[in-house]
C-alpha cells in the first residue's frame, strides 16, 4: 500500500483551484495531514446527518408496519413478531443521533461560519443542508408520543419545514436566474435530496389536515423531480465530473418517487393510481441499479459515511410498498412488502455495524465535501 501524501495548505489551495470547476473530476483531491483536521467541527458536514436520516426513515417503516399489522391482521400478521420495544429503542436512538448532529452542526454554524459558506457553495454539500430538516420531520411523524393533531405537532411540522422553503427559493431559483449554478451544469444525484424534502413535508402538512399546503409542496417537489430526472438523465458525460465515492446517492433515484408515492398517498387518504405509478417507477429504478453492481464497485473499496446513502432510500421504497400492498392485499403484493422490508433493515443493521466497526475512520475519509470545505479554508488563510 503506498503512504498518503500530505501537503502543505499553500499548496492544496492551489490543488483547490483546479477543482473548483465541475467540468474536472474531483475524484482525487489531495487530503490535508490528519493534524489540520484536529478538531471534530472542521471534519463534520452535512452529509453526516444521512445516519440520522436513515435512523428516521427505519423508525417510520416498523410504526407504519405495526400500525398497519393492528388495521389488517391477515395482511400484517407476519410483523406480529416486531416487539413495540424495538420501535421504540430505535426511535430514541434517532432522537439522540439527530440532537447530537445538530448540535455539532450548530457549534460548526457558530465557529466556522466559512466553513458552512463553502458547504452551501458546494455542487453536492449544498443538497444535504436539506438532510438535517427532514431528519427531524421523520422523527416526528415516527414520534410514538406525538399525535398529528396535537398543537405541537403543527408547531414543529412548520419549525421544521419553513428551512426547506427557504432553501427550494434559494436553490431552485439560482437553477434557472444563476449562470455559474445553472441547473444544467450543477445537477448531480444528491440534488434529488430536495425533492424528496418537498414530499416530506408535504406529508407531514397533509397528516395535520393542510390539504392545500401539503398539495402545494408536493407540486413544487414533482415539477423539480421531473426537470432533474430528465437533466440527469440526458447527462451524458456527468459521470465524470461525479466522485465515484458517492455513487451511493444513486439510489436516491428511486427515493424521490418512493417518497412521492407516500406524500401522495396521505393527500387523498388513499394509495390510488397515482400513487401506484411513482411506487412502480421507483421499483423499477431500484431493480434497474439493483442489477448494475459494477456501478458501485469502487465506492466500495472502503467504509465512509457516503455508504448511508444505501439506507434510506431502500427504507422509503419499503414504505412505499407498505402502502401498495395495505391498498392491494394480495398475496404477491405483501410479499414484495415483506421482501423489501427485510432488505431494508438487513442494510440498515449491516451499516450500524460497518459504522460501529469504523468509528476510528469514520471522521477521517477522503469525502469531497470535506476536502473542498477544507481546501477552501487553506485558500483564505494564504489569501491572508
Amino acid at each position: 500500500m503506498g503512504r498518503m501524501e500530505c501537503k502543505p495548505p499553500l499548496e492544496i489551495a492551489s490543488d483547490a483551484v483546479s477543482n473548483e470547476k465541475f467540468d474536472q473530476p474531483i475524484d482525487e483531491v489531495s487530503k490535508p495531514c490528519p493534524s489540520e483536521y484536529s478538531s471534530i467541527l472542521t471534519r463534520l458536514h452535512a452529509g453526516y446527518f444521512r445516519i440520522s436520516l436513515s435512523l428516521g426513515g427505519q423508525a417510520l417503516l416498523l410504526k407504519i408496519l405495526s400500525e398497519y399489522k393492528r388495521d389488517s391482521q391477515a395482511v400484517w400478521h407476519a410483523h406480529s413478531v416486531l416487539p413495540s420495544a424495538a420501535f421504540l429503542l430505535l426511535w430514541w436512538l434517532a432522537v439522540v443521533t439527530q440532537a447530537s448532529l445538530s448540535l455539532l452542526y450548530a457549534l460548526k454554524c457558530f465557529h466556522h461560519f466559512h466553513m458552512v459558506k463553502a458547504e452551501f457553495l458546494h455542487h453536492v454539500g449544498v443538497n444535504y443542508l436539506y438532510a438535517p430538516w427532514i431528519s427531524f420531520l421523520l422523527l416526528l411523524q415516527s414520534a410514538p408520543v406525538i399525535a398529528s393533531t396535537t398543537v405541537s405537532y403543527l408547531v414543529l411540522c412548520w419549525v421544521f419545514a419553513i428551512p426547506v422553503v427557504f432553501l427550494d427559493i434559494k436553490i431552485y431559483g439560482q437553477w434557472f436566474t444563476t449562470e455559474k449554478r445553472f441547473l444544467s451544469l450543477f445537477a448531480n444525484p444528491t440534488s434529488q435530496i430536495s425533492v424528496i424534502a418537498n414530499f416530506v413535508v408535504a406529508r407531514a402538512a397533509a397528516q395535520m389536515g393542510w390539504k392545500e399546503t401539503a398539495v402545494c409542496m408536493f407540486s413544487l417537489g414533482m415539477v423539480h423531480y421531473l426537470v432533474l430526472f430528465i437533466t440527469l438523465y440526458q447527462q451524458l458525460s456527468g459521470s465524470n465530473r461525479f466522485p465515484s465515492i458517492l455513487r451511493p446517492t444513486f439510489f436516491l433515484f428511486f427515493a424521490a418517487p418512493s417518497m412521492g408515492s407516500l406524500a401522495w398517498s396521505s393527500i387523498t387518504g388513499a394509495f390510488d393510481t397515482t400513487s401506484k405509478m411513482l411506487f412502480f417507477l421507483s421499483l423499477f429504478l431500484f431493480t434497474s441499479l439493483a442489477c448494475r453492481p459494477v456501478l458501485f464497485k469502487k465506492s466500495m473499496r472502503k467504509f465512509n459515511v457516503a455508504w448511508w446513502a444505501y439506507s434510506f432510500p431502500t427504507a422509503f421504497l419499503a414504505l412505499a410498498s407498505a402502502g401498495y400492498a395495505q391498498e392491494v392485499k394480495g398475496h404477491a403484493a405483501t410479499g414484495l412488502m415483506l421482501l423489501l422490508s427485510a432488505l431494508s433493515v438487513l442494510v440498515f443493521l449491516g451499516l450500524m455495524l460497518l459504522t460501529a466497526a469504523n468509528t476510528n475512520i469514520l471522521l477521517y475519509e477522503d469525502d469531497p465535501i470535506l476536502s473542498y470545505v477544507n481546501n477552501s479554508k487553506s485558500k483564505s488563510s494564504a489569501a491572508k
